[in-house]
């Protein structure tokens, strides 16, 4: 794959390519989110709906937190090379961010098409349907299944809710406008069964989640303003609570629901020996997605991450640094 400059796509548009093509493989970023994995099977599903032939691949694989969800079954590790006319990138800012294993097993040739919410997409591939208004890419999915009339499957329904949740922090988030809950509504009109969901989705976690989240708030600290807090997450406390992929979801919350906290941020060691940020703001005056840029990464302006050297404390301290250069003056 060759990186270019794609250009804007409108819905008719996507629809004649989808027409033209037969074989499709979709994407979505490493360490995926409910918005990720959601998009993938939802768009899988609708696809198969039209008589396709769709494979979806994913770096990482399903996290355990999202294992329950019908169609994430038909969510793939790269292995072996794959055949396809079209590839579609789904909730993913920059091509690298898909990983090095897709990338590989995809080679070159292909059409691409990038779709994504994020407002740092890099605008990769050979077409673009990138809204950055959208509360999440399943919103801007289910825009283009309403705009197209195709067909919307029940797993695709299910997923596209999963996805619209999780990347509105259960419609918490300011992201949250009247186009998401009516596409909420839309969908529990369509047979969707919230509380089953929502049960599955937040109130089902392992063991394992607590005593981490335990042994983050050991971690935690604030400034002494009290506007900026962080926790770090140590390989060794991996090891010992036995972590597993999407345990650590929606964690952040907690720092961000503390009183004062203009920033927040979860700092965790990697195995390659960076160090992950991921950032979140309570107040549009503080842009955490102009901050992450700083250290090479992006994402919203409410919420955004990135990958730094480390080791933690030092990257901790550069964190502080910036925000801290970025946090607007004290009120008197």
């Amino acid at each position: 794959f060759q990186p270019s400059m794609g250009q804007p796509i409108t819905a008719t548009g996507l629809s004649e390519i989808v027409s033209a093509h037969e074989h499709f493989v979709l994407l979505s970023h490493a360490r995926p989110d409910g918005d990720a994995i959601g998009s993938e099977v939802a768009l899988k599903a609708v696809l198969e709906a039209l008589g396709k032939s769709v494979r979806a691949l994913n770096e990482d694989g399903v996290p355990d937190n999202l294992l329950f969800l019908n169609g994430v079954e038909g969510i793939e590790r790269p292995s072996e090379p794959v055949e396809t006319e079209m590839v579609i990138a789904l909730d993913t800012a920059n091509r690298e961010r898909l990983g090095a294993g897709c990338l590989e097993v995809l080679g070159e040739g292909k059409i691409w098409v990038n779709i994504d919410h994020h407002i740092s997409n890099e605008e990769y591939g050979d077409h673009l349907l990138i809204d950055s208004r959208a509360a999440a890419t399943g919103e801007i999915l289910y825009g283009l299944i309403q705009e197209l009339e195709w067909p919307l499957p029940d797993v695709a329904r299910d997923a596209l809710y999963v996805a619209l949740s999780t990347d509105t922090g259960s419609f918490q988030y300011s992201n949250t406008t009247v186009r998401t809950h009516r596409m909420a509504a839309d969908l529990v009109g369509r047979g969707l069964d919230v509380a089953s969901l929502t049960a599955r989705l937040y109130h089902d976690y392992p063991y394992r989640r607590v005593e981490l989240l335990r042994a983050l708030l050991e971690t935690m600290q604030l400034t002494d303003d009290g506007r900026i807090a962080w926790w770090t997450l140590s390989h060794e406390t991996k090891e010992r609570v036995g972590m597993q992929a999407g345990d650590s979801e929606g964690l952040i919350d907690v720092l961000r629901a503390i009183r004062g906290v203009l920033v927040c941020a979860f700092v965790e060691e990697m195995a390659d020996g960076k160090v992950r940020l991921s950032l979140r703001s309570k107040d549009s005056s503080v842009n955490v997605c102009d901050i992450c840029a700083q250290f090479g990464g992006g994402g919203h302006a409410l919420a955004a991450g990135a990958r730094t050297r480390g080791p933690l404390e030092d990257a901790v301290a550069r964190f502080l640094r910036v925000v801290q250069a970025t946090l607007p003056p004290l009120s008197e």
